[in-house]
């Protein structure tokens, strides 16, 4: 809803099961680690005698000390044990294989205890310590809550895996044979989680669990090796492409056009000999969490490669879907549209680290050079500079002085210092990117730098963080946080003036925080020059196009960067937002399914046709789109989207409860969209009939709301927000004055993204409020602004719409509204 429509951009940054809903103050003292967690209880314990329980947990507590993974984890001090009453959970945290290893042990060890009949569960994810009422360490969060439910979806015997933590392992032949996808459960507060079981020919369980056989008939493939873990999304430009994809999924904008504009020519494929893709390098170091590493390296050659202008270098966002090394290379040079691969695996021991590259035609898979490189941390930089050059060489590049001196550059002198910086790019570079990862991103960044406050790169890339950060409502836009990426992007610049990353986050700055326009602009050409093959910058400008209402510059500035990041599904989905503010409803589809073709099942490409669907007045065919998702409150913009459509239906009742459940206690990590949640609950409520409920939850979305905006007097969907809780509370002068502050903290004048936004509220608030002459007048004006129209969620404000929602009842008998509504269905 309201936060959800606010930022089009919502970037790739730094999604996408959950985004940075905390405030910066909040954020800044959470400190978050990834544990890998195994979970266990012992089934029908209660059945059992006292003193049977106290015999049986105390041979379960021998066991599982005597295991040789809890001894090692244990003696590292990499171990943190918890009772939780008929079982335990055992946090590690230096190893994703420890837990499975662990469990192996556990299950082999109780076969000589038949009484102990135990289930278990297993993921990886965030944790962060606490202390409890006794002043003990303790742990909490998500990474302790998903594996709880994991283990409760089984029955004795079983060893379940979230399929997080499958497809960490699926791609080793030790494990691959005994993990069995079981598809989705359905647990706690309606939520699903997707299920392997874990079992060999002698340990585990390998029957169905019960709770799956309830659910849904399991597949029988096993789990293929990971693909694209993401998370919905939202997008930002200028941050690293892997950034941009993790914010898209629930924040979209709002605005359509009546002109319609001249459709661009499909990308032109390369498939020259000086092109190449640069797939995600294999991470072959004993320790698992050293993926991080070979992600930096990664992207630090291909970021190398991509300041040579004579070189056509596929961006990161869409490599990301690959293996390492996957079979169809031919396939793969076709789909990226490029001559050439660059394969490659990383091991870092210590302080030594190999890098192995392969340089493969892609066309006959043939090997044009090869080369391993052993080096210490602190001369890594030569492999990542070597390895540009030999590139260059074999592909007979042309590498002018100033394109030599870039991959040629050594970021810092600290090894420390690169290595945090290595750990917050590949948290930033993730597919979506949740709470953790954002925080864990900043986190390290900060590190960085304070390790080497001349580390301009670092600084350049925390200053991006920000600048996302600052444009999303979760993290609340608030002068503190700006102000942190100003100093960063300045830091950077003052220390490396021509450095491209610090160009365009310095461009980004201007324009997600200041929206100064003209001077983003400016940085992100001067970055351009320097950064010919970055996806990032041709993006940007898009977006800096369309805030200014000049769709055909921006058509073609996604159009080219589409040329270098075909697979790069944020990008197809703002070009896809691109068309739905035009109205241009079947070149929108086509995009989202170029998404779908990509990434399948993606909750929020599909929401957005369910959403195209209700513009156009179908919500037959809206609901069969929507009815199969099953979002939780950490998918806002597929959650809000089912919440619209009940609402459209005049179905109400099919969404109270759930709505009711979620915010009967609120995650307080979802901050601002708590809020927008009950306002929706007090909607459907008092379209249910049950007014007095209504009454009392917009009171309480009243009070929450006036809370954020005194930390965000200027935000104009803060404002329009109240404007429309007042409105439904009766508090006509109040909303009014709400609702014109609102245009005037963003005049359509200088966004025509967001400045018709404040003027749709202003519709509807007049609606609400008797003034039907203000209602109508607001409407005109609102259907005639080219991409105007989109305060529910995403969809264009069309006839057809109008004729649907439930907030137009007062001006169903009017008509002037009736000539309104009998526009064409779903036009502008």
């Amino acid at each position: 809803m309201f936060g959800l429509r606010k930022i089009e951009e919502r970037a790739q940054f730094l999604s996408g099961k959950a985004f940075p809903f905390m405030s910066a103050d909040i954020a800044s003292d959470l400190k978050l680690e990834i544990a890998h967690v195994l979970t266990m209880d012992l089934v029908e314990y209660s059945t059992l005698l006292i003193t049977q329980q106290k015999q049986v947990m105390a041979d379960l507590n021998k066991i599982v000390r005597d295991t040789a993974q809890f001894r090692k984890a244990e003696t590292s001090g990499k171990l943190i044990r918890l009772p939780t009453g008929d079982g335990m959970a055992l946090v590690f945290f230096d190893d994703p294989e420890a837990p499975v290893e662990c469990a192996m042990e556990i299950t082999t060890a109780t076969k000589c205890h038949p009484e102990i009949a135990l289930r278990m569960g297993i993921h990886s994810g965030p944790v962060s310590e606490v202390v409890d009422v006794n002043d003990r360490r303790n742990i909490a969060g998500a990474g302790m809550d998903v594996a709880q439910r994991v283990m409760d979806c089984g029955d004795a015997g079983h060893i379940l895996l979230s399929k997080h933590v499958a497809d960490d392992l699926g791609p080793y032949p030790r494990w691959r044979p005994y993990l069995h996808e079981l598809g989705e459960c359905k647990v706690k507060h309606g939520h699903r989680i997707s299920l392997v079981n874990f079992y060999t020919d002698q340990l585990g369980n390998s029957q169905v669990p019960n709770k799956v056989k309830c659910a849904s008939p399991p597949p029988t493939e096993e789990v293929a090796p990971p693909k694209n873990r993401k998370w919905p999304v939202v997008v930002a430009i200028g941050v690293p492409a892997g950034l941009v994809a993790a914010l898209l999924l629930g924040f979209f904008v709002y605005h359509f056009a009546k002109s319609r504009v001249t459709p661009q020519t499909a990308a032109e494929p390369f498939l020259g000999e000086k092109s190449i893709a640069v797939l995600p390098f294999e991470n072959r170091s004993e320790n698992k969490t050293n993926t991080y590493f070979a992600d930096g390296i990664q992207d630090e050659i291909l970021t190398r490669l991509s300041k040579i202008g004579d070189l056509k270098v596929i961006s990161r966002a869409s490599t990301q879907h690959y293996e390492s090394a996957p079979d169809n290379l031919a396939e793969v040079g076709k789909q990226l549209h490029v001559a050439h691969i660059l394969q490659g695996s990383v091991q870092k021991n210590g302080d030594t680290v190999r890098v192995n590259v392969h340089l493969i035609r892609a066309a006959d898979d043939s090997h044009l050079w090869a080369e391993t490189f052993d080096r210490k941390l602190t001369d890594i930089f030569s492999v990542e500079s070597e390895v540009a050059k030999a590139i260059a060489d074999q592909l007979r590049v042309q590498l002018t002085g100033r394109e030599e001196q870039a991959i040629s550059a050594k970021p810092t002198d600290n090894a420390e210092a690169y290595d945090a910086y290595l750990r917050g790019l590949s948290y930033s570079l993730k597919t979506g990117l949740s709470p953790a990862d954002q925080l864990a991103a900043r986190s390290y960044l900060k590190e960085a730098v304070r390790l080497d406050p001349k580390f301009a790169l670092a600084w350049a890339l925390l200053s991006q963080v920000d600048g996302v950060g600052y444009v999303m409502l979760f993290l609340q836009p608030t002068s503190a946080l700006r102000e942190e990426a100003r100093q960063a992007a300045d830091t950077a610049l003052d220390l490396q003036p021509n450095l491209a990353e610090a160009l365009h986050a310095k461009g980004w700055y201007h324009y997600g925080c200041l929206k100064d326009y003209d001077t983003a602009v400016r940085y992100f050409q001067q970055a351009r020059e320097l950064l010919p093959n970055s996806s990032q910058i041709p993006e940007a400008l898009a977006y800096v196009a369309r805030r200014r209402g000049e769709w055909e510059l921006s058509e073609t500035y996604f159009s080219e960067a589409e040329r270098i990041d075909p697979r790069n599904v944020s990008l197809l989905s703002q070009h896809a937002f691109s068309y739905i503010f035009l109205g241009r409803f079947p070149e929108a589809l086509q995009k989202l399914d170029q998404v779908l073709d990509i990434t399948p099942n993606d909750a929020g490409a599909i929401a957005e046709k369910a959403l195209i669907a209700q513009a156009e007045g179908d919500l037959p065919r809206a609901w069969t789109l929507l009815a199969p998702l099953h979002p939780a409150a950490d998918d806002p913009f597929t959650l809000e989207a089912q919440v619209y459509q009940a609402i459209l239906e005049r179905r109400p009742e099919r969404v109270i409860p759930q709505l009711s459940e979620i915010l009967a206690n609120p995650d307080a990590a979802l901050g601002y969209l708590n809020a927008e949640l009950r306002f929706w609950l007090g909607w459907a409520q008092d379209l249910a009939g049950d007014h007095q409920g209504a009454q009392e939850t917009w009171r309480q979305t009243r009070s929450e709301l006036e809370g954020f905006l005194k930390e965000q007097p200027d935000n104009y969907v803060l404002i329009g927000d109240l404007a429309l809780t007042n409105a439904a509370l009766g508090d006509k002068a109040v909303a009014m004055n709400l609702a014109k502050r609102a245009m005037a903290a963003s005049p359509i004048e200088k966004d025509a993204m967001d400045g018709a936004n404040p003027m749709e509220v202003l519709a509807r608030v007049a609606a609400q409020t008797g003034e039907s002459d203000r209602a109508i007048v607001a409407l005109e004006k609102v259907l005639s602004i080219p991409g105007a129209g989109a305060w529910a969620l995403n969809i264009p404000l069309t006839p057809a719409l109008l004729r649907l929602d439930p907030m137009f009842d007062p001006l169903r008998t009017d008509p002037r509204f009736q000539k309104i509504v009998a526009s064409t269905v779903g036009s502008k």
